[in-house]
């Protein structure tokens, strides 16, 4: 039996998705069905915490793996970023050196339990909520999306991770995948992602 752990943060968790609960939960449902039908048991935990930043991953990361640690190995996908990079009452919450140490330093820990890691890239944000402060006072820009998602890219690269690029895959329909906020994916876009990620938990099923 393996897990597979989803660090993250509101979109991980599959926020404002009252349909299928985010794509976490649809992969959940997906390898337990597999399992149902003879595949290999893998069991996925949902650790997404909405508006959580890589600081608060550094944090709770020791813990939860030492508590979910599988007998046959553990799969993690860390998604982080597009709070990091959020600017409130004037200052980025994490800036993208401080992003890259955490990434970097996470990435590290986790090693020590899981056998593959995946990075997963920040998504775009809609026209309407770039560059725009939100009503939770953060302000959020393509721009830095692009530069985040570049750390995540080089940190894949270096260390051999497998990065996946939802980013390219939101970027021509976004503005039909997100949600009214500009920031979540709605049910199509959630269902965009879950798509993309089956044949990455078929791997292990």
């Amino acid at each position: 039996m393996k897990y597979g752990l989803f660090f993250g943060d509101s979109i991980t968790y599959g926020e404002y998705d009252g349909v299928f609960g985010g794509w976490v939960d649809i992969l959940k449902r997906y390898a337990l069905q597999k399992f149902n039908e003879g595949s290999q048991e893998l069991i996925l935990y949902n650790l997404g915490i909405g508006g959580e930043t890589t600081e608060g991953l550094l944090r709770r990361l020791p813990h939860e793996m030492s508590a979910r640690n599988a007998a046959d190995g553990n799969i993690v996908f860390l998604g982080y970023g597009a709070n990091d990079l959020a600017v409130k009452d004037g200052a980025q919450m994490v800036n993208a050196e401080q992003f890259k140490n955490n990434i970097v330093n996470a990435v590290q820990h986790a090693k020590l339990y899981a056998e593959e890691i995946y990075l997963v890239s920040i998504l775009p944000f809609s026209d309407k909520a770039d560059g725009i402060t939100a009503a939770s006072g953060k302000m959020r820009t393509n721009t830095e999306v692009l530069a985040y998602n570049r750390i995540l890219k080089d940190i894949a690269d270096k260390h051999a991770l497998q990065y996946i690029d939802f980013h390219r895959a939101f970027l021509p329909d976004k503005e039909i995948l997100l949600s009214g906020d500009g920031v979540h994916p709605n049910e199509k876009g959630y269902g965009l992602m879950a798509e993309i990620a089956i044949p990455i938990i078929e791997k292990y099923i």
